[in-house]
């Protein structure tokens, strides 16, 4: 009877196991079911959003003496919204306008600087007033260079002669994830001097999204305390490689928090749809948009009177940390290669090339523990950098060793192959010959 007993206490311990792992693996399958369909909501979505978005001249942006202009060919200023540089021979320069009067809010939207475009990125800067610069890329992304390195990273200061400024770092704040630099922009004919507030975003994948919200709104609202969206100052120059993408999930998100703040009601699809009408191609994935929509969301609670939420933002990213390497390359290496995804960048023509030297090294100051520090930072990227640049280059040399080796065997195999063809052919013919003249 005991046994009876132990057996059918063991059988339905056995059963309620079984039913416990199925109904785990049931709601797995469910919440993975939910997890599909709310991707494919978004991918229709965003299909939707660029089925619906207008299409404006861009005729200027592909006149011959601006296709070096442009990183991408398909990357393109309209006319009607494009940043025009003043008392220079070209006016020219890929960036746009976006201008949210709802919410008296401007942005520049530009793409990441060419070495030929640096001196053309700062004259903006200084014609348009910007006290910030936001930069949502790094130099170096899959060993593809993204843009220039148009901005000092050590105590050196770089002096752009074509449109007559100089830069120099003041100050650099290194985050696990964003680097703060502190900017002097110099107008050389003169004299005058204009801080620039430099704010990197170092981990935001290329055509991806930041790995969570909280890290993307701890820094976007560190962008909105400097006061650099405030429409007292010219409108915030923000960029990533395209000027697209990225660019265009920070504006967007920037743009709906501060109508939930005025108290409006609010149509994400509408105000990208809008702000479309002033750059093309603004948010390129349907991940990118399924994560501004996240971003708002998050971000809603702190409008909404949530006094913890920046410091959990500010946990869950965790800043504190060391940062990872590789976040600003060596600038002499990103003069020479810029790799692209959307299409093939503009051969630069000669004589169209203002990238600044440095001019002038200042004696380093080491007298704290932080200067060592960042600097061996600095040492250990451009070495990483460079060893990736080196690599580059050898599998391009490997590459074009292989095809050149492809095209002088080519003719040859294709040869042998014919007569092989042409001898086997024989073979066969003349064995069946053979054949039927001894039947």
């Amino acid at each position: 009877m005991r046994n009876d007993v132990v057996c059918f206490t063991c059988y339905w311990a056995c059963q309620k196991c079984l039913i416990n792992a199925i109904l785990h693996w049931l709601g797995r399958y469910a919440l993975l079911n939910k997890i599909r369909e709310i991707f494919k909501f978004f991918f229709f979505y965003f299909k939707e959003i660029r089925n619906e978005s207008h299409d404006y001249p861009h005729r200027v942006a592909k006149f011959p003496e601006n296709r070096n202009r442009n990183r991408y060919r398909d990357v393109s200023p309209y006319d009607h919204s494009r940043v025009k540089l003043q008392n220079t021979e070209n006016d020219y320069i890929n960036a746009s306008l976006v201008d949210m009067e709802e919410v008296q809010r401007s942005y520049v939207l530009t793409q990441g600087p060419l070495p030929n475009t640096c001196c053309h990125f700062w004259l903006m800067v200084w014609q348009q007033k910007s006290k910030a610069v936001v930069m949502l890329n790094r130099v170096v992304e899959k060993e593809s260079v993204k843009c220039a390195q148009y901005w000092p990273t050590d105590d050196r200061e770089m002096v752009f002669k074509e449109t007559g400024f100089r830069v120099k770092l003041l100050s650099e704040d290194v985050k696990s994830y964003y680097t703060v630099h502190l900017l002097q922009l110099e107008n050389i004919s003169s004299d005058e001097t204009r801080t620039i507030s430099h704010f990197h975003y170092t981990t935001w994948p290329d055509f991806g999204v930041p790995e969570s919200p909280a890290s993307f709104l701890n820094f976007l609202f560190k962008v909105r305390e400097s006061g650099s969206l405030d429409p007292d100052h010219g409108p915030v120059i923000v960029h990533c490689s395209a000027g697209i993408g990225r660019s265009g999930t920070f504006s967007l998100v920037d743009t709906c928090l501060v109508m939930m703040e005025k108290g409006d009601d609010i149509n994400i699809k509408q105000v990208l749809l809008n702000m479309r009408k002033y750059r093309m191609g603004l948010i390129q994935t349907p991940d990118q948009l399924r994560f501004s929509y996240m971003a708002i969301i998050e971000g809603a609670k702190c409008i909404k009177g949530d006094s913890n939420i920046q410091k959990r933002w500010k946990e869950l990213s965790k800043e504190d940390l060391s940062p990872a390497l590789d976040h600003s390359p060596n600038r002499v290496m990103t003069e020479k290669y810029n790799g692209n995804r959307i299409g093939p960048e503009e051969e630069q023509l000669p004589g169209d090339r203002c990238m600044g030297l440095s001019s002038k090294t200042q004696d380093p100051v080491e007298g704290s523990n932080e200067s060592v520090v960042r600097k061996r930072i600095r040492e250990d990227r451009k070495a990483t950098t460079a060893q990736k640049v080196q690599q580059m280059k050898q599998r391009l040399n490997e590459t074009e060793r292989k095809r050149k080796r492809w095209l002088y065997w080519q003719p040859i195999l294709t040869k042998v192959g014919v007569m092989s063809v042409v001898v086997v052919g024989a073979l066969v013919s003349w064995t069946l010959f053979f054949q039927q003249y001894v039947l």
